[in-house]
């Protein structure tokens, strides 16, 4: 069983859920407390143990990149004024991981930008884990699936139930629960299915496990709604071909790329903020004494 250590993270996304805010800004950078997003979703591959990060960029998006660069100007004015603890934190930050950018010339679905990620991997098994999809837990979510993958040897993907009147907007997994604790096998693999055709409430969030099989499936994908390279088809044909196994992980997740998934998303880790979690924990007692549903601005 080949050891995983590398992984693909998507970044080339509009943000158009976004605008105008993620006009000149990409949507990974939006702040969520004192990091962007796309720093969460990076020091979850770190305390994961991956050793390196392949970035699927696009045009407007070198401000990922410079985040976890080497500022050279920046740490000497720092310096300067005797800033020791900000350019600690600003040197961890760029010496998180070894990260590749790979450009992704045309919108084509996340199918493609993984496809784009095919030559860094090579013959290896590798994680996927979407750039706005962040994961609060006791245990990082991808460790969780790196166990898992010690013991089944196959590809993953990382689920949550979802109420059934949401399932018409995830990618749906069918399958059957196994002997392993929160493990299903993976019978059937549905795109945000049409209220009534599936009966399974297990939607597919933003970590992938995948074999190397993955890219030459993606490579003759046919082409679906939009001309996009729907990832859920050839996960489909992955499954058939070598099996697959889905995770209900342990933690919390919010869709940082959606409003109110972003809001929460700060709320969450204001909260537990070493330094902040105390007197905003107060704030909100104060703005909402009875409760925040009785709020009004």
């Amino acid at each position: 069983m080949k050891k995983i250590r590398k992984a693909v993270i998507p970044v080339a996304g509009l943000g158009t859920r976004f605008l105008p805010a993620t006009k000149s800004i990409p949507k990974e950078m939006l702040t969520i407390v004192d990091r962007p997003t796309i720093q969460y979703i990076v020091e979850e591959v770190v305390a994961s143990g991956i050793e390196e990060v392949i970035l699927i960029t696009s045009d407007g998006k070198s401000a990922i990149e410079n985040h976890f660069d080497y500022n050279f100007e920046l740490d000497t004015i720092l310096k300067e004024k005797n800033k020791d603890e900000l350019r600690e934190e600003l040197a961890r930050t760029s010496s998180l991981i070894e990260i590749v950018s790979v450009r992704q010339k045309k919108p084509l679905g996340l199918g493609h930008a993984i496809w784009m990620a095919r030559n860094v991997i090579g013959d290896e098994p590798f994680l996927v884990l979407l750039g706005d999809d962040l994961v609060r837990s006791e245990k990082p979510c991808c460790r969780q699936m790196l166990d898992l993958y010690e013991q089944v040897g196959e590809s993953i993907v990382a689920i949550q139930r979802v109420p059934m009147e949401q399932t018409c907007q995830y990618g749906i997994v069918e399958g059957e629960a196994l002997d392993i604790e929160r493990t299903f096998k993976v019978s059937r693999m549905v795109e945000k299915p049409a209220p009534g055709t599936s009966d399974s409430d297990m939607a597919i969030i933003g970590r992938y496990l995948l074999m190397p099989e993955i890219f030459e499936i993606l490579g003759t994908t046919t082409p679906g709604h939009g001309g996009e390279i729907q990832l859920t088809d050839a996960l489909q044909a992955l499954s058939r071909q070598r099996g697959m196994y889905a995770y209900e992980f342990t933690g919390r997740r919010y869709d940082a790329g959606d409003k109110l998934g972003y809001l929460k998303a700060i709320v969450d880790v204001a909260m537990s903020h070493p330094t902040l979690g105390e007197p905003f924990r107060q704030h909100l007692a104060d703005i909402c004494p009875s409760g925040c549903k009785t709020h009004q601005p």
